[in-house]
Formats: C-alpha cells, sequence, structure tokens
C-alpha cells in the first residue's frame, strides 16, 4: 500500500509502510547517473537501496532500513537526506567535470616530473640562449642574495625579544 510523506510532493516520494520502503522517482535530466550511484552509496550502510527504471527518463530509487522500522517520520527523513545527498553529489558531478581539463594538466605535469631528469640528448637540445626570468617588480633574488651575512639557526634579537614576522 503506497502512501504519500507528508511534506514531500506525491510525484516525487511514495512509501510503502507495510513493506517498510520508500521509494523516490529520480529525474535523470537534472541528476546524472553517476551522481545518483554516488548518493545511493552513501545510504549502503544503513538502506538496502534498489535502483529501478521507473520510465525513460526517471530512476526509481527504493530505501528499505537494514534495521528498525520505517515509519511516516522516517521516511519522510530518508527522503530528505537522499535528497540531499544527490544534490551534493550532483554538485561535485559537475564541479569535476567543469575542472577535468586542470585536473589533467596537473596530472600530466606530475607524471612528467616523475619520469627523472632530462636525458644528456634533451639538455643539448635545449635553448640555453633565453632570457631569465622576467622581474618586472624587481621581487626575486637568489637564495645567495637573501641568506647573504645571516648565520643559519640564529634568531635575531631586539631589545630582549626575539624579532617576529618576515622571511
Amino acid at each position: 500500500m503506497e502512501i504519500g510523506i507528508e511534506g514531500v510532493p506525491p510525484a516525487l516520494a511514495q512509501a510503502d509502510l507495510v513493506e517498510g520502503a520508500v521509494a523516490l522517482k529520480v529525474d535523470e535530466s537534472l541528476y546524472p547517473l553517476d551522481a545518483l550511484y554516488g548518493a545511493a552509496f552513501t545510504f549502503i550502510d544503513r538502506f538496502y537501496v534498489l535502483l529501478d527504471r521507473s520510465d525513460a527518463t526517471r530512476v526509481r530509487v527504493t530505501l528499505a532500513p537494514k534495521s528498525g522500522v520505517l515509519d511516516a517520520v522516517s521516511a519522510r527523513n530518508a527522503v530528505g537526506e537522499f535528497a540531499n545527498e544527490l544534490l551534493s553529489c550532483a554538485w561535485r558531478h559537475r564541479i569535476a567535470q567543469e575542472n577535468r581539463a586542470v585536473v589533467e594538466a596537473v596530472t600530466m605535469k606530475a607524471l612528467a616530473g616523475a619520469a627523472g631528469p632530462p636525458s644528456l640528448d634533451e639538455l643539448s637540445e635545449f635553448d640555453f640562449t633565453e632570457a631569465p626570468l622576467e622581474d618586472p617588480l624587481g621581487i626575486s633574488m637568489s637564495w645567495e642574495e637573501k641568506y647573504k651575512g645571516k648565520k643559519l639557526g640564529a634568531v635575531p634579537v631586539t631589545e630582549g625579544k626575539p624579532e617576529q614576522g618576515g622571511d
């Protein structure tokens, strides 16, 4: 016997309290299937989760608690938690898709760096006549220039107190 859940649109969720389960209908045009899998995965410790195709554009998600009884209040809470997790997973999926090029570029640079130093053949082909790094603001300096005359490990003392801040 399916009944509506108070506060949840009937088109979204129905509860079968006799069988102890609640079902949601998720529109795939709003939530990618990967986000649906992610949301379902976070619930498998507390619920038996069944994903089923209800029609061409919707997936029916059935949640049945592994322990305890599903009443109207816990059914509403389960639907609300699942809807929130689904939205979170959909947002993370979108961010991952938008940043895919950046992630791939960083990964490629990391893998290229892990390949080791360049070979002698690669160094012989490198053009060392290019101008060094441009520094229009004059803020870059070598390690030797920065620490010339300073003893490593020594802390400058000003009026009995160690100097604050700085590099």
